[in-house]
């Protein structure tokens, strides 16, 4: 890949960090002498074995072990995050208040900490309270301290924490500490935020974006990439709200065929993939439908009768394929919500396991689809992993896991990474909607990664190189390439709304 695709390059990386010789173990071309560096014959091979310290055994001394960790910990630092997953709204939307239950420090708790809360017992009324915009901000703190101590602890409450500390200043949430949090909230909160926080703060390259509609039209297309959300054309489906921008009628399945391909040909090249988030309502098993079978039930759809569970499983069956289909003609990669519920529910973790790799086959061009299982289907991910390491179009995304269980998300990227090919895994989406714990929970996965491999290494089955080698791919390259984004930036430069 050039380093015009990947923007600063690896090289570009580790000569800011001073471990140019890092790289060139690590397979990259021999570094020019600069400062420290007074040529290859005499400037130590960081990240190689042979030139690390060894104790009277032959094991690398702890000095030089731990240099070796800040060392890999800096450069993952420091590599730019390919976002694969976010539900951030418009920065525009977001300064109005749109879907923002509280414009204060209570909407970082809004989005999945308010579910650990739930879960340690505070009451749905005072989650409704603490989270509404009827009470004073500082006065929330009340509300929250009793349940403070069951959840603080948990990933999702430890992105906000860390979010707190990097983005106001402030170590520790409490009675004290609280107006410091909405005063630092208010300062923050002003035009232009969303690039301080993403790229400034948390060294994000770009995220991609899932806003629960058919596509956004963000007014920041090349930091904020949108995926196509498809669960509203064939679930339901929702004829009025997305035949109504095609001004197409709706008489028949041919026609609501046409509604869909008019999305795809208007959307598709400034999408980064297909989103479908189905398995919150059903299972995954989504059996190959004729249009002769499905055409009756739409029929009765469309004129507001009721159809049986068989019968509404038949048509969205029939329309899931036919949005595959579209999303491989348009070279859009399909992603599937697997695993873990968002809320306090019980998850249908089995569902993508009713949908075998060999249903893929079965639709035209269906070996060319690739698949992206979001979130590791957490926690039945060992089944997932297999998927992964014997189907060449399958992928899994992280994205979320970071802060549902850090420490199985670590075990996951490790045994990933001896199982089955990097190119395989994306290691970071935020999954939020609140854009300032994108932050926290980036700094999460930046230090799982680095737990992962530096593990690897002690464990002695990766080299050191190895382990540098493979940072850029994770962070980055694996999303370059799988989701084409050099092209997709460039439409998304010359985009009507840019």
């Amino acid at each position: 890949m050039s380093n015009d695709k990947r923007g600063l390059s690896r090289r570009d990386a580790l000569t800011a960090m001073g471990v140019w010789s890092a790289a060139a173990l690590a397979g990259e071309a021999e570094a020019a002498p600069t400062a420290g560096n007074k040529g290859a014959d005499s400037a130590p091979a960081l990240a190689g074995e042979t030139a690390a310290a060894v104790t009277g055994d032959g094991e690398p001394s702890e000095a030089s072990r731990g240099d070796f960790r800040r060392e890999l910990a800096a450069m993952i630092d420091q590599t730019p995050i390919v976002d694969t997953h976010e539900h951030l709204l418009d920065e525009h939307d977001r300064l109005r208040g749109e879907w923002v239950s509280c414009d204060d420090w209570a909407f970082l708790v809004s989005h999945y900490l308010n579910s650990d809360l739930a879960a340690a017992g505070m009451p749905g009324g005072d989650i409704s309270k603490f989270l509404s915009g009827e009470v004073d901000p500082i006065d929330k703190w009340k509300l929250l301290a009793p349940h403070w101590p069951a959840v603080k602890n948990t990933g999702f409450a430890r992105a906000v924490r860390i979010a707190l500390k990097e983005l106001y200043g402030v170590e520790e949430l409490n009675g004290h500490s609280v107006k410091q949090v909405q005063a630092g909230y208010e300062a923050l909160r002003q035009p232009g935020f969303y690039e301080r926080v993403l790229r400034g703060v948390a060294n994000i390259e770009s995220c991609q974006v899932d806003n629960f509609g058919a596509f956004r039209e963000s007014r920041h297309p090349q930091l904020l990439l949108q995926d196509m959300n498809c669960n509203s054309m064939h679930i339901g489906p929702d004829v009025p709200g997305l035949a109504g921008p095609t001004g197409k009628e709706v008489q028949d399945l041919d026609d609501w065929h046409a509604v869909l391909r008019w999305w795809f040909d208007k959307y598709a090249k400034y999408a980064v993939a297909v989103k479908i988030p189905a398995a919150y309502s059903r299972g995954l098993d989504y059996e190959q439908v004729a249009a002769e079978t499905a055409e009756p039930v739409f029929r009765r759809v469309l004129r507001g009768e009721q159809v049986t569970p068989v019968e509404q499983k038949l048509l969205e069956d029939h329309l899931f394929w036919f949005i595959v289909e579209q999303a491989t003609k348009h070279d859009l990669p399909v992603k599937l919500h697997t695993g873990y519920y968002s809320a306090t529910a019980t998850c249908r973790w089995s569902a993508w396991r009713a949908m075998p790799p060999r249903r893929r086959r079965s639709v035209g061009g269906g070996p060319d689809t690739q698949w992206v299982f979001m979130h590791i289907a957490y926690p039945y991910w060992q089944e997932l992993l297999a998927v992964a390491k014997h189907y060449r179009n399958a992928h899994i995304d992280m994205c979320w896991t970071w802060i549902i269980d850090p420490a199985a998300s670590t075990r996951f990227l490790k045994s990933h990474l001896v199982t089955a090919p990097a190119n395989k895994v994306f290691v970071f989406g935020g999954d939020y909607i609140p854009v300032e714990c994108v932050v926290g929970h980036a700094r999460m996965a930046r230090k799982g990664v680095t737990r992962a491999l530096w593990e690897l290494v002690e464990e002695d089955y990766l080299s050191r190189a190895d382990a540098l080698e493979l940072v850029e791919p994770l962070l980055r390259d694996n999303a370059h390439e799988l989701y084409n984004l050099q092209a997709k930036s460039e439409q998304l430069r010359r985009a009507p709304w840019a």
